[in-house]
């Protein structure tokens, strides 16, 4: 190669880092992550409520809301969140999922009596239209065949928008 070829590629190359250096870097993907603090945004350990317990069911499939809670807005996408089981009474899995839909994958595995497994996860959520709407759902696959009852904690961590 001659030296004025090298020397030319050398500036393109430098012109080409400058330039992909100097556009800003994009999300990837049609929305944008927000992080925010940790929050406890369901506890079934608490007294009943649309966020609260009672505690859920093997083999049972409950909804709650996101959506307006723990600095999630409505609008948002998806959420990730922390999954805990907490004293589950048997061996299972636990799903997470958008309200509208199940796909029968597991977020978290466990074993009868473990004190707290956690797991992350990304969850689509379900659109809402009014206060009453819900727009998660856990379901708790049990391997057992009985229906003991387990706690679930679901903390958020950001959301998608």
């Amino acid at each position: 190669m001659t030296a004025s070829k090298i020397l030319g590629f050398r500036s393109w190359l430098a012109l080409a880092l400058l330039l992909v250096a100097a556009v800003p870097a994009m999300a990837d993907g049609p929305f944008q992550f927000f992080p925010v603090a940790p929050c406890r945004a369901v506890d079934t350990r608490n007294a009943p409520s649309v966020n609260g317990g009672p505690a859920v069911t093997a083999n049972t499939l409950r909804t709650f809301r996101m959506q307006g809670n723990c600095l999630v807005p409505n609008g948002a996408k998806a959420v990730t969140v922390n999954v805990t089981v907490v004293s589950p009474g048997s061996a299972g899995w636990l799903g997470v999922y958008p309200a509208t839909g199940f796909s029968g994958t597991s977020t978290i595995n466990f074993n009868a009596g473990e004190f707290a497994i956690a797991n992350g996860a990304i969850v689509p959520l379900t659109a809402v239209a009014v206060p009453a709407d819900r727009d998660i759902s856990v379901f708790w696959g049990n391997y057992s065949g009985v229906n003991p009852t387990t706690d679930v904690l679901l903390d958020v961590t950001g959301y998608f928008q």
